[in-house]
């Protein structure tokens, strides 16, 4: 009788314990359920999103918190799924509201950023666009001079060294939407800053290139 060789199985082809398929499910689970309350609820920080979600299906958020890109995988899923021909208008309604609105701070060099951007915005999510100037006052008094109302806040971002830095924000009301305006110096025209999603440099869209997501043609 021949000798048969024995084979050897792949740890890549051995079945997945248990414990890390539970587990897998429930970071799935979590996932899923944050981005069904970031799409219907208004919430847009997704490390809150996580953690609400992680109460209500009533596991430890130390054991199964998904990533930033797994939450919003899920939510293109969901928006596909539920979000249909409602979800596309708004898209663009939003988009046609970022291109007036950088239309008229073209002197800032703005950039549209972030979910109206990436079309996984939603009904309250607000036009994010990042704007270039020697200081924040020169676009407060843009803004007062035009008589268009606007507020002011500011926002912590981890820089790619690890180090912190705080970019302060101007919140607009333009035709009912509100949009938010982070300011940059000039120099970080060519450097964006760090994805809170992926911690990859955050994707930005000049005004020519937003019009050619509105007309369907190549940005």
């Amino acid at each position: 009788m021949p000798h048969r060789k024995k084979t050897r199985t792949k740890s890549t082809d051995a079945p997945m314990p248990r414990r890390l398929r539970r587990l897998k499910q429930l970071r799935m689970e979590v996932a899923a359920e944050a981005a069904r309350i970031i799409a219907t609820e208004g919430q847009h920080n997704y490390h809150a999103a996580k953690k609400k979600a992680a109460e209500r299906i009533g596991i430890s958020e130390r054991l199964a918190l998904p990533s930033n890109i797994e939450v919003k995988d899920a939510l293109r899923s969901y928006q596909v799924l539920y979000g249909g021909a409602a979800h596309e208008q708004n898209i663009r309604r939003l988009r046609q509201t970022a291109a007036r609105a950088m239309r008229l701070l073209t002197d800032f060099n703005p950039r549209l950023v972030g979910a109206v951007l990436d079309g996984t915005a939603e009904e309250h999510s607000r036009v994010s666009l990042h704007v270039f100037a020697d200081s924040v006052e020169s676009v407060v008094f843009f803004f007062a001079e035009r008589g268009i109302a606007h507020d002011q806040d500011q926002r912590r971002i981890r820089w790619y060294s690890g180090t912190h830095m705080t970019v302060p924000l101007v919140l607009a009301d333009l035709e009912g939407q509100v949009i938010e305006l982070a300011v940059f110096e000039e120099k970080h025209l060519r450097q964006p800053p760090p994805s809170p999603i992926d911690g990859r440099p955050q994707q930005r869209a000049s005004l020519h290139e937003v019009e050619a997501l509105l007309t369907g043609a190549s940005a």
